[in-house]
């Protein structure tokens, strides 16, 4: 509203009409009309009568103060239901208009309702709950001081990085320290913070961090996979902060600072040698923290949350997220992929072609273009080991799949104990058994070629010169007919010979004496 008596005031005092406008804020014109109503009404200052603004209006611009026939919006019941989640001005004006059409009454138009809630709010301090829905949004961020352990054998001050999640409804908080900023703290922590609040938000709204953020863009961020997995664990989304906005996530940025204070430098000068120690304190802190009296306004942050938007979350689903993992890699000629030195089979028809996998604690998923191919439990224990499912194999790898190391065992053993002994080597050659099968095979097929005497005396002849023969040297072996040639024992001469034992005479290096 203009100020008229101000105007009147500063008129007298001999200021222009462009020296008042810069004083009140206003437009020259708004003077000019001013005062001219003034003089109109044979008005000036000192007003002779205590007449307000509001009166001076009503007398000099009556049309404009002409008693309307709308209907006046209920502010209060509007702000309330404002706070309210998925409730807009939008809303509540088609219901102000269905409930003025029914009492046969005239409402006001969109445009108009919304600037009288605005100045009715702005009047009241009351604050626009606009962006501030229960339930909808929960901001997080990493803390910018942080808190530290000390190691116990060596002394050492260890940093613990210190995790911030804030609902800005009710301002209501969690926060728990890390040994560090990757991944798995950074799930971990939303998992921990999801179980504290007791339900999850429809909105996360992290900083654009790189354990969160894959791609940093102005309008399209790309959210890492494994976050983004844990959002739809959770039916919840990732909107990040815009780069250098922190009002788009006040409240986390405000309970930053709150908690800076209120806890780290509250606990400085105790000492902690464990985590779970830092933890338990900083959890009977954030107590503290969450049940402290507004100062402005009845209540707390607990009290808050729990009489208004604790029953606005979504409920948390019946399993934990599992943290897991995403690795590009190859599938092999041998159509098998490789995990941490692990072998796991996919489908023959993908081999060249690069897959996505997902890995957890227990399961290797293996996706190709969005769609799952393969499934297996995860291996532990000794690198080197292979998980392969039939299905997976060529319809010519299959019948190996029948063999096993007793079959071939036996096989072996109506050879000779030799041909046993040798099959038995290379079965044990291989960590994986069944890459063993194909030479076990060939090796046994060669008594169809060579008869079962050649093989067990070629298998003989293999161990003379290696305890663990493989195929190839049995092979060769027949191949060059080594099998049938005998070797005589040398027998030394008596005159070579002495009291000590076996002595080389001269005729040994070809003199004689």
């Amino acid at each position: 509203m203009t100020n008229h008596k101000e105007i009147l005031r500063l008129h007298s005092l001999g200021i222009s009409g462009r020296g008042i406008a810069a004083s009140l804020e206003c437009s020259r014109n708004t003077v000019s009309n001013s005062l001219h109503k003034a003089q109109e009404h044979d008005l000036s200052w000192p007003l002779q009568k205590d007449l307000s603004n509001a009166e001076l209006e009503k007398l000099y611009f009556p049309e404009r103060i002409a008693t309307s026939d709308r209907k006046a919006p209920d502010y209060e019941y509007i702000h309330k239901e404002l706070a309210k989640s998925g409730v807009t001005l939008s809303l509540l004006w088609h219901e102000y208009n269905e409930e003025c059409r029914i009492n046969r009454e005239i409402p006001f138009m969109y445009t108009q309702f919304c600037k009288m809630y605005r100045s009715y709010a702005s009047k009241t301090k009351a604050t626009m709950r606009i962006h501030n829905k229960p339930g909808e949004k929960l901001e997080v961020d990493w803390a910018g001081k942080t808190a530290s352990i000390i190691d116990n054998t060596t002394g050492e001050i260890i940093k613990a990085y210190v995790f911030v999640a804030s609902l800005p409804y009710s301002s209501y908080a969690y926060v728990e320290a890390f040994l560090s900023m990757e991944m798995e703290s950074w799930i971990t922590a939303h998992v921990n913070a999801f179980k504290y609040f007791g339900g999850v938000t429809k909105i996360l709204v992290p900083d654009n961090l790189k354990t969160g953020v894959d791609s940093i863009s102005w309008y399209t961020p790309i959210i890492n996979k494994t976050y983004h997995e844990m959002a739809e664990h959770y039916e919840t989304v990732v909107i990040p902060a815009r780069v250098r906005k922190p009002k788009d996530k006040p409240t986390a940025e405000g309970t930053v600072g709150v908690i800076s204070t209120w806890i780290i430098a509250a606990i400085r000068k105790q000492q902690f040698f464990t985590l779970y120690e830092l933890n338990t304190v900083i959890k009977d802190k954030l107590e503290e923290f969450n049940q402290k009296p507004f100062q402005k306004k009845e209540g707390c942050r607990r009290s808050v949350f729990d009489s208004e938007e604790k029953h606005t979350l979504i409920p948390l689903p019946a399993t934990q997220y599992e943290l897991s993992t995403w690795k590009i890699a190859t599938v092999q000629f041998n159509y098998h992929i490789s995990v941490d030195k692990m072998h796991y089979s996919v489908p023959y028809e993908y081999i060249k072609n690069k897959v996505d996998v997902r890995v957890t604690k227990n399961i290797i998923e293996v996706f190709y273009k969005t769609h799952r191919i393969a499934s297996h439990i995860r291996l532990h224990g000794r690198p080197g080991q292979y998980h392969t499912l039939p299905e997976h194999m060529p319809e010519n790898h299959k019948q190996y799949n029948e063999w096993n190391a007793d079959r071939f065992i036996s096989w072996a053993k109506d050879i000779g104990p030799n041909t046993e002994v040798v099959i038995k080597a290379i079965l044990s050659s291989r960590r994986l058994e069944q890459q063993t099968y194909r030479a076990c095979m060939a090796l046994l097929k060669s008594a169809d070629k060579y008869s079962v005497i050649r093989l067990e005396a070629a298998c003989a002849k293999a161990l003379t010169y290696t305890p663990k023969p493989n195929y190839k040297s049995v092979q060769t072996i027949l191949t060059t007919g080594a099998d049938k040639i005998v070797e005589e024992p040398f027998i030394p001469s008596s005159d070579e010979s002495s009291d000590y034992g076996f002595t080389r005479g001269a005729g040994y290096y070809g003199r004689d004496n």
